[in-house]
């Protein structure tokens, strides 16, 4: 790291459920989060707090309890209805987790997956490319 100054820095990322159900919805935001958090290196005791929206057509479960079954028991979540803009992607939980570190903010990794990689194809190439980095040394 080596900055030497920590701030609070917004790790965002995103993923889609296959259905309106509550383990679709748990299962997508369990790997989404995991991904985050390995692709970070983030540990739960220095996330300030997670904020979740959720398409309108996800109402199934709260995206907060894939957060818990990934071992964020004691951070602050919270999760909100996401806008229904017309011909936006269906079925998605957007995550903003405000995290303190003293990594820059080009070092961060933004995570999307499944449907949502449309959102951020750039942020997508990004952790793509950072997974291969990883496999090979």
């Amino acid at each position: 790291m080596g900055h030497g100054t920590m701030r609070v820095r917004g790790v965002r990322g995103a993923t889609t459920a296959a259905d309106n159900t509550p383990e679709a919805i748990t299962e997508s935001v369990m790997e989404l989060m995991t991904e985050l958090l390995r692709a970070n290196d983030i540990e739960e005791e220095d996330i300030a707090s997670v904020f979740f929206t959720s398409t309108p057509d996800l109402n199934a479960a709260f995206p907060a309890i894939g957060a818990r079954r990934v071992g964020l028991g004691k951070v602050a979540l919270l999760g909100m209805i996401e806008i229904d803009v017309p011909d936006a992607v269906k079925q998605c939980v957007r995550v903003l987790i405000h995290w303190n570190t003293e990594k820059s903010l080009d070092e961060l990794v933004h995570v999307y997956l499944r449907g949502a990689v449309v959102l951020r194809p750039d942020f997508a190439a990004k952790h793509a490319m950072q997974q291969e980095s990883e496999v090979v040394s």
